[in-house]
C-alpha cells in the first residue's frame, strides 16, 4: 500500500488478492453468472463518474458481493436521487425535518437501467468472502509492564462514553462520561470515586486548557441530523464538587466529538475549534468568540465524518492550522493552513476509501526527524457492510518533511478504534497502545486491547492481557495518573454497543473502565 502522487491511498494490495479489473474478461465471483462483461464495462464506467462526486472511488475488491448488493449499494442510491428500484425500496432519510430539503437530488441522476449497470459491477467484480488477516507476528499474551487494576465503584452495563485523565492540577484524576447514565464521574489516583454531576446529554470530550472544564455534550448520540450538540461549563462549586453552568457557552451543534480551545484568528479572545461529526451532514466549524459570551459560528468544511482535529502552527507563521480526519464518506486526513482573518486554505494529505472506517489518529515523530508522522486506525464497523475487515488496524504514515506521506508500517486488529503512541517502556522510543470495539470476540478476544512494544525499525511485538478482555473499549486515555513518572493507561468499557460478533465475554458485567498501571523502571 502506497500514496499516490495525488495523495489518495491505493487498495492494490487487496487488488492483487482478488482480481484485476480492466481487461476485456473480468474476474468474476459465483454469486450473479448471468451478469455479462459488457453490463461490468458499462458500469465501471459509470462508477467512475458517480462514485467519485462526494469520496475516494471505491475499489469492489475492498467488500464481498453480498454486502455490495443487499447493503451498501441500497444506502448509496438515495444519494443519486434512486429512492426505489425494482419491487426493492431503499433506506433514506428525505422526511428527516432535520436535514435539509435539498440533501438528496430532486430527480434520478441515473437510469434505472444505468444504476442496474453499475451494481452488476460491484457485485459481480467482487469477492464471494473478504480474506483473513495477514498478521506476520503473533498477539503473545501476558504484559508484564502493565498492572491492570478494577474500580471498587461498579454497575450494571456501563456506557462509557468518555474517559480522560485530568494532569492539568496536581490533583490528578480520571473523568469517565456514561451516555446511559448522562452523568460524568470522577475518580482520583487510587481509583476511589470522588464526585458525580448530572449531564444533558453524553460527553464524549473535555478541555482542560483553563480554569473550568469544557465538556462537549454530543446530544444525541446514536446516529442523527439534529443539531442537539452543546459546549457546557463545568468547574467546581463552593463544596470543591463539580458544578455544570445552566446556561451553555454555546449549542445547535451537529453531534459535536471534540471542543478545542484555541485563539484561531489571534484577536486574543478565546475560540473554538468543533468537529461537528453528524450524521448525512455535519461540518468542521469554529466558533469566534465575539466577546460577553457570544459566539459565530464559522463553517471550514461543509461535509459530515470531523472526528478528530489538532491544532499545530506547522509552517511556523505565527497562525494555528488544522490537521483533521473526516471519517464519514469522504474518509481522509486534511490539512487546513490558516490565512488568517479566520480563514483556511485546504489540502488533502491522506486519502482513503469510504469503506475503512477511520476511527482516529495522531501526529507523531516515529524517526525522530522533527517532522510530524501520522498515526492512523480504521475499524467503525458498525454502519452498512458489518463484515470483518482484513485492512482494519493500525497504520504508520511516515512524513517526507513536505507533508507528503507514505505508509511504512500496519498492523491489522479487527475492528480498531483507537491507538496512542507513547515511549511507555523508557527506551527512547514510540511504543503503541491500541484498542478495538468491533474485535472478533468468538476467535482473537487478545485484540480488544493490544500493545505494540517498539522493537527498533519499525519492528513491535504486539501483547495483550486477559483482563483486556473484561470490557468492550470504545474509548482510552494515556497519562501519569498516579504521578510517578510513568506513562499509564486508561480503557474505557462501552459494553451495550452494537455488534454483529458474538461474544463468550458478558461485558455488561464488567468495570466502566480498567486502569493499567505502568510498572517499569
Amino acid at each position: 500500500m502506497k500514496v499516490l502522487s495525488n495523495n489518495t491511498v491505493s487498495t492494490a494490495f487487496l487488488s492483487l488478492i482478488f482480481f484485476s479489473i480492466g481487461c476485456n474478461n473480468y474476474h468474476r465471483n459465483n454469486t450473479h453468472p448471468e451478469i455479462t462483461d459488457d453490463n461490468i464495462r458499462k458500469g465501471e464506467k459509470l462508477a467512475a463518474i458517480y462514485c467519485q462526486g462526494c469520496h475516494n472511488l471505491p475499489d469492489p475488491s475492498t467488500l464481498d458481493s453480498k454486502h455490495w448488493e443487499k447493503d451498501v449499494l441500497p444506502y448509496m442510491g438515495p444519494r443519486l436521487g434512486i429512492f426505489t428500484h425494482g419491487f426493492e425500496v431503499y433506506p433514506s432519510s428525505r422526511y428527516d425535518k432535520n436535514l435539509n430539503k435539498d440533501f438528496y437530488p430532486s430527480k434520478p441522476l441515473l437510469s434505472s437501467a444505468e444504476w442496474q449497470y453499475l451494481m452488476d459491477y460491484f457485485i459481480a467484480t467482487s469477492p464471494d468472502s473478504l480474506p483473513g488477516q495477514q498478521r506476520k507476528v503473533t498477539i503473545q499474551s501476558g504484559l508484564s509492564l502493565f498492572k491492570p487494576l478494577m474500580p471498587g465503584f461498579k454497575y450494571d452495563q456501563p456506557a462509557t462514553c468518555l474517559i480522560q485523565v485530568d494532569t492539568s492540577n496536581n490533583k490528578h484524576s480520571i473523568l469517565l462520561g456514561d451516555a446511559s447514565r448522562k452523568k460524568l464521574f470522577r475518580f482520583n489516583s487510587s481509583l476511589d470515586l470522588e464526585d458525580s454531576v448530572l449531564m444533558n446529554g453524553p460527553i464524549v470530550g473535555l478541555d482542560f486548557s483553563h480554569d473550568s472544564i469544557i465538556a462537549c455534550d454530543i446530544g444525541v448520540l446514536n446516529p442523527n441530523n439534529g443539531k442537539f450538540g452543546k459546549g457546557l461549563v463545568i468547574h467546581d462549586g463552593w463544596n470543591q464538587k463539580m458544578k455544570v453552568d445552566s446556561v451553555p457557552l454555546f449549542d445547535s451543534l451537529a453531534r459535536p466529538v471534540q471542543l478545542t480551545a484555541a485563539d484561531l484568528n489571534k484577536d486574543g479572545l478565546t475560540d473554538y475549534l468543533v468537529c461537528e461529526f453528524g450524521h448525512l451532514s455535519g461540518s468542521l466549524s469554529w466558533l469566534e468568540n465575539m466577546g460577553n459570551g457570544k459566539f459565530q459560528h464559522h463553517v471550514i468544511r461543509t461535509v459530515p465524518g470531523a472526528i478528530k482535529a489538532y491544532i499545530q502552527d506547522y509552517n511556523h507563521d505565527g497562525l494555528p492550522d488544522l490537521w483533521v480526519l473526516f471519517a464519514q464518506g469522504d474518509e481522509g486526513i486534511f490539512l487546513f493552513t490558516n490565512l488568517g482573518h479566520g480563514k483556511f486554505s485546504e489540502q488533502k494529505v491522506l486519502r482513503f476509501p469510504p469503506i475503512y472506517g477511520s476511527s482516529y489518529f495522531e501526529l507523531d515523530d516515529f524517526n525522530h526527524d522533527g517532522y510530524p508522522d501520522i498515526l492512523y486506525t480504521c475499524g467503525d464497523n458498525a454502519d452498512y457492510s458489518q463484515v470483518l475487515k482484513p485492512y482494519h488496524g493500525v497504520y504508520i504514515f511516515l512524513n517526507d518533511g513536505q507533508n507528503h506521506f507514505t505508509q511504512k508500517y500496519f498492523f491489522p486488529i479487527n475492528g480498531c478504534y483507537k491507538a496512542i503512541a507513547r515511549d511507555f517502556d523508557g527506551d527512547g522510543d514510540l511504543d503503541i497502545a491500541a484498542i478495538s470495539f468491533f474485535a472478533d470476540y468468538a476467535r482473537q478476544p487478545e485484540e480488544g486491547f493490544v500493545y505494540l512494544e517498539n522493537k527498533g525499525n519499525f519492528e513491535f511485538q504486539p501483547f495483550s492481557l486477559s483482563e483486556g478482555k473484561s470490557g468492550r473499549w470504545l474509548t482510552m486515555d494515556a497519562a501519569d495518573l498516579d504521578g510517578d513518572g510513568k506513562i499509564d493507561i486508561v480503557l474505557g468499557n462501552f459494553s451495550i454497543g452494537p455488534s454483529f460478533i458474538k461474544s463468550a465475554t458478558n461485558w455488561k458485567l464488567g468495570p466502566p473502565f480498567l486502569f493499567l498501571k505502568n510498572m517499569g523502571k
